[in-house]
């Protein structure tokens, strides 16, 4: 998604990307266990902040988590189609790999030109011998790892207001921007935090969710497209992209443009905190789907529950033919993966065992999500449709996860 500041700042797809890329993760991340700044196998961070942020902390990595050598890749079983699919996905993020930081502290961008250089031109019906050939394994802390699912989304949406389609779809504001040093306290990762001046030079937090949608951004020409349904495109920012399909049959694709700043809250984590989440009269599914269906059997209870999320990710029309995730490059479906960038170097390949088979297997992190924090958390991709929205929707898998980095990187770290 570019190296804007802003729009790097939750999950793009995004997602979100975000997946907050925005990017940002899906319903059942947002139910209890996943709290989406929080679905990590364990990592919530503390008391929610507020925009303006806390004093800075010391920056949890990969490193600081515990890393020791993990099996031989050969010794995983890749299968040659998943490998295959993965080395193509690898190949699209070598750019990034050879050029960014890694915020995990495992890698440095000349690490990653061996590889890079051989994936070009290495065989695909053979892509099992070149990772066993040019990566070691690592496991981050106990390795043990939780995976949700998030996908493309499709709702129904036009480009310009009409009757039936009237939820504006909002570009990035031109005032959404981070303090300047000094005016804000930084946020735990350094940062400074997002928010906006006011009319009097004071740098405040951005408006929150309630607000933009009681009218605090209307009339300033942000409306990209209008939506028919909030709910819908509540989900829609959840997983930071998606389409709008209009009556006509054309098509808008979204892409993640920023966050306002606030933290993000599951809105399933509220609907389990007040009952409503089970099997028993008056309780809903704990999916996306059973959240979408409390909301619109309840349509005053659950604005309100939407608007506890006082986060709010803003978009870009998206040109490309697909979606688009944290490296600047398309996702791939049952291929890429979100995860924390402080945990897994962006473009990295991961190995997954868990107890979803559809998971298992190799995957590439590509991606990032606000509901993406901590050491092996990831989010997997499905695609776009029905099929991948029923997937992802019910998406919860544990088990243990693997980083494959360049082999000598562990040697260099001491391990």
């Amino acid at each position: 998604m570019g190296t804007d500041p802003v729009a790097c700042a939750g999950r793009r797809l995004s997602r979100i990307s975000l997946a907050q890329r925005a990017g940002l993760a899906l319903a059942l991340s947002l139910l209890a266990a996943c709290v989406p700044t929080a679905t990590p196998p364990a990592r919530q961070p503390g008391p929610p902040r507020t925009p303006s942020g806390t004093a800075a902390a010391p920056l949890a990595t990969a490193v600081s988590a515990g890393l020791a050598r993990g099996p031989a890749p050969s010794a995983l079983g890749l299968a040659p189609g998943n490998a295959g699919a993965a080395l193509n996905a690898f190949i699209t993020s070598c750019p990034g790999l050879t050029r960014r930081s890694d915020s995990s502290g495992l890698t440095q961008p000349t690490d990653w030109a061996l590889a890079c250089a051989a994936a070009r031109t290495w065989p695909r019906d053979n892509a099992t011998a070149f990772f066993d050939g040019y990566f070691e394994t690592a496991r981050v802390g106990d390795g043990g790892t939780f995976v949700t699912g998030y996908y493309e989304p499709e709702i129904a949406g036009v480009r310009t207001h009409q009757p039936g389609f009237d939820v504006p779809v909002y570009g990035v504001p031109a005032d959404l921007v981070r303090a300047r040093p000094g005016d804000a306290p930084p946020l735990p990762d350094g940062r400074q935090p997002l928010g906006r001046y006011d009319e009097t030079g004071q740098f405040v937090p951005y408006f929150d969710r309630g607000q933009i949608e009681d009218g605090a951004l209307a009339g300033k020409g942000l409306e990209i497209a209008w939506a028919a349904d909030p709910a819908e495109l509540f989900f829609l920012q959840v997983q930071g992209s998606g389409r709008l399909r209009a009556p006509d049959g054309s098509v808008i694709r979204l892409g993640y443009g920023a966050i306002n700043g606030w933290d993000y809250t599951g809105i399933g984590t509220v609907m389990a905190q007040q009952g409503l989440i089970g099997t028993g009269p008056g309780q809903y599914p704990g999916s996306m789907q059973g959240i979408l269906r409390y909301i619109h059997d309840h349509p005053v209870e659950g604005d309100a529950l939407m608007r506890q999320n006082r986060s709010y990710v803003f978009f870009r029309e998206n040109t490309q033919p697909g979606a688009i995730g944290a490296m600047g490059v398309p996702v791939s479906p049952r291929t890429t993966v979100a995860a924390d960038p402080a945990f897994v170097p962006l473009g990295a390949p991961v190995w997954l065992q868990v107890d979803r088979p559809q998971v298992s297997g190799l995957w590439v992190a590509q991606d990032t999500g606000g509901a993406i924090k901590g050491p092996n958390r990831f989010d997997s991709f499905w695609g776009a449709g029905a099929d991948a929205r029923l997937t992802a929707g019910g998406m919860s898998a544990h088990g243990q996860a693997l980083v494959l980095l360049p082999k000598g990187t562990l040697a260099r770290l001491g391990r």
